[in-house]
């Protein structure tokens, strides 16, 4: 039954998610919000709704470590597997628009978020600073799109950007739905992961780094994937980079600012630091405007891999610190 509750949760959290993102992209359309702004707020927002939630249900759940792992867990999937998978179809280039601004600021998110760990707890202090840095990012952001209109094309991964915006009535319609969807998926999702984690003896966090953050990084796997048959593997880099910043200044800051996040020692000896290593392997691509090709795409996934049967072998984390 709870792995029921998992997929269905899963399920439940992938198509709400896009529910809620056209209907809040077809409202702000309606109601006049520059093309600019839906880009950085709404889909930004909308396409991590899903982590979000479940971030901040666990925390609710009293699973708080599941919402971290879920977190350290997606941003290395995200480096990994959302990148290594469509490099096997196509070579991806890492030369989009501002791409070395943001993988600069997604290292220095991730090095703060393992500094505030070492700390043993991350709490609603160090949470409203990541909510706050997140808010400068963004208009940071939305200033230099505004110098560089030409490089910006906020809404080029979102299928409905080119159609005609739905109705408000229909446009609120789907908003609404899509978050009491994100509701109850979370609720499902979060339910029976600590159902499957009690059942077999390993920690929440672990489940978090594996089920639950191979879980909702499947929709920006097969949008990669898709990009990557359509010849434009290379947004899946820029994305990727992205959606690691929210994670840690988005996710982890607003799941604090409801309740405090225990930091397993586990984390801190380990998975941060290889959240942060799988980080760094971007830089010498950027850096020297190498494309990830098949070869390395496959050491990707295979180093993916290595981590999985890592976690499972270890079973369980120890205990917060303290």
């Amino acid at each position: 039954m709870a792995y029921l509750s998992v997929v269905t949760g899963l399920v439940l959290l992938i198509i709400a998610g896009d529910i809620l993102v056209r209907g809040s992209v077809s409202l702000a359309r309606r109601l006049g919000i520059p093309t600019l702004v839906i880009g950085l707020t709404i889909v930004a927002f909308g396409t991590s709704a899903p982590e979000l939630v479940v971030g901040v249900k666990a925390v609710l759940a009293d699973a708080p470590t599941l919402a971290l792992g879920n977190v350290v867990g997606s941003n290395i999937a995200n480096i990994l597997l959302v990148i290594g998978t469509p490099a096997l179809i196509l070579p991806i280039s890492c030369s989009v628009p501002r791409l070395g601004r943001n993988i600069a600021i997604m290292l220095a998110a991730s090095v703060l978020m393992i500094a505030v760990a070492m700390t043993g707890t991350i709490t609603w202090h160090a949470g409203a600073v990541f909510v706050a840095l997140l808010g400068c990012f963004l208009g940071y952001s939305a200033l230099r799109a505004r110098t560089r209109p030409e490089a910006v094309d906020p809404l080029q991964e979102f299928d409905g950007g080119a159609t005609k915006p739905d109705s408000v009535p229909m446009a609120t319609l789907l908003l609404l739905g899509g978050l009491v969807g994100l509701a109850v998926g979370a609720d499902l999702l979060v339910g029976g992961s600590v159902d499957i984690a009690t059942a077999f003896g390993v920690s929440e966090a672990v489940i978090g780094l594996t089920l639950v953050a191979l879980g909702t990084s499947l929709p920006e796997l097969a949008t990669a994937v898709a990009a990557s048959w359509k010849g434009h593997g290379d947004v899946a880099v820029g994305n990727v980079v992205g959606s690691n910043i929210f994670n840690i200044l988005g996710i982890v800051g607003v799941s604090s600012l409801v309740g405090d996040l225990p930091v397993p020692a586990g984390f801190t000896r380990v998975d941060l630091w290889i959240m942060l290593g799988t980080s760094l392997m971007l830089v010498p691509f950027y850096r020297m405007r190498k494309k990830v090709g098949r070869k390395t795409g496959a050491v990707f996934i295979t180093l993916y891999g290595a981590y999985i049967l890592y976690l499972a072998d270890t079973g369980a984390t120890q205990p917060a610190l303290g």
